[in-house]
């Protein structure tokens, strides 16, 4: 047993001083101060300090299988648990794609044998395997991952009675869709373009200028379009434009929410003047004004859930211009200390961090027993250290393989002290990974709850 005494509890909407009982993997009691409670088995002392429901990072690329140079389950889920991230969903564009029901059933048992936290793995839709979007085994996936528009991974779908089938199947089977909306026609004519006036070494600077705005409003309205129809729960991942909020804002469709990932709220384009290469990724880090938009549209309530969209690289292959340097960052290890940061700036206070890291992609995906601070539920937690002076964060602190981070001199006042996945202790801050042997559990759906957020 485990209790966790003397702590400010951050869940559903307040803040309140109290301890909680762990049994096992469950939470078996949430306590406020004045009522009795007696702490047994290993005790937990916060001393004031914030203490959060673990974090769902529904968007992450851990690579593994096919990729395992840049990182893999083992490595990542570390990061993961190095940053307060007790459940992942992994996206579907390995090598080999997870397409079918046996590269799924791969990547569940990778995910048993090698992950130090809770795991999920999304089934990729293509234009050919929609028998197999009928067949999966609903409560075992996230949702239907649909490249739609342009994909990294040759797993683009735009041929419109695919996509029609797709978002049918989906409703029928409760499946939330999940879309990476941008418009593989207009980026290749930006791509000519740009190649026509600059040339083969057009630096990284001009790649918010061949993935643009209207590029991806475009695609997101087909989206919204699609999920209307249908009635599918879709989640537009990785919005990087304010108009694109706006536009799912006002489609007047209960069914369809918005995700953005840490790196939009922290990067706009002239950040790489700096950072270069690092910070290059699909959709591209766009402008100030993108930036200003998508964190009042966080303060607005208009974004459902902040991921990351965690794809790490090799250094060597970020290397070059626009058109030669890989496409994608980590950012697992560091999400929720950069969005509690937000906290620090005034812009959001750390229940809506909770909500929209925890408590939404609970919600919307339908996870079962995780993302909230409930009697009963699977003792999933996260302790928060605030430093008497900021941390800047070095490539040294970096836990993923990949060994660098985008975020490299940002300095940071917030710590995850101790993640405890399942009731059982991971990392701390001053032990770093404590439990190498520990695996996390896959993770359940329920697809037929409410959608409403």
């Amino acid at each position: 047993m485990v209790s966790i005494i003397n702590a400010q509890i951050v869940n559903e909407g307040r803040v309140f001083k109290g301890s909680i009982q762990i049994d096992g993997t469950l939470i078996t009691a949430v306590v406020p101060d004045g009522m009795p409670f007696q702490a047994v088995g290993d005790v937990i002392d916060a001393d004031g300090r914030y203490v959060i429901p673990g974090v769902i990072d529904e968007h992450v690329h851990f690579r593994e299988p096919g990729l395992t140079s840049k990182g893999d389950i083992l490595s990542e889920s570390r990061a993961a648990a190095a940053g307060g991230v007790t459940s992942f969903f992994d996206m579907p564009n390995t090598k080999p794609q997870t397409t079918s029901l046996e590269e799924l059933d791969n990547k569940m048992a990778l995910g048993k044998a090698r992950s130090l936290v809770n795991y999920a793995f999304y089934i990729g839709a293509t234009d050919d395997n929609l028998p197999t979007l009928e067949k999966v085994t609903a409560s075992s996936v996230p949702a239907i991952k649909l490249f739609m528009g342009a994909s990294t991974g040759n797993m683009l779908v735009d041929n419109d009675e695919a996509l029609e089938s797709i978002f049918r199947i989906a409703r029928s089977r409760n499946l939330p869709v999940v879309t990476h909306c941008e418009d593989s026609a207009q980026i290749a004519r930006n791509e000519a373009r740009i190649l026509a006036e600059v040339g083969q070494d057009a630096g990284v600077e001009y790649h918010p200028v061949i993935r643009d705005e209207k590029e991806c409003l475009d695609s997101t309205r087909r989206a919204i379009e699609l999920a209307t129809h249908s009635g599918a729960a879709l989640l537009v991942a990785h919005v990087s434009t304010s108009r694109e909020i706006e536009e799912i804002a006002c489609c007047g469709a209960g069914n369809v929410k918005a995700e953005v990932c840490v790196a939009y709220l922290c990067f706009n384009d002239s950040d790489y003047l700096t950072l270069g290469s690092r910070i290059k990724c699909n959709p591209a880090i766009k402008s100030a004004e993108c930036q200003a938009g998508l964190l009042d549209a966080l303060l607005k309530g208009m974004v459902t859930t902040v991921a990351t969209d965690h794809a790490p690289h090799l250094l060597a292959d970020k290397e070059g211009g626009v058109f030669s340097a890989t496409s994608g960052m980590p950012s697992v290890q560091f999400s929720l200390p950069l969005m509690l940061q937000l906290t620090d700036r005034g812009i959001i206070d750390i229940i809506k961090v909770v909500e929209v890291m925890c408590h939404n992609p609970s919600r919307f995906f339908g996870v079962k027993q995780r993302g909230f601070i409930r009697e009963g539920f699977k003792a999933d937690l996260v302790v928060l250290n605030y430093l008497t002076a900021p941390h800047t964060i070095t490539d040294s602190d970096v836990v993923s393989k990949c060994g660098w981070t985008p975020y490299i001199g940002q300095k940071l006042n917030w710590q995850v002290a101790t993640t405890i996945c399942n009731g059982t202790v991971v990392y701390t801050n001053d032990k770093g990974i404590i439990t190498p042997e520990y695996r996390g559990e896959a993770i359940e759906f329920d697809h037929d709850n409410d959608k409403a957020i």
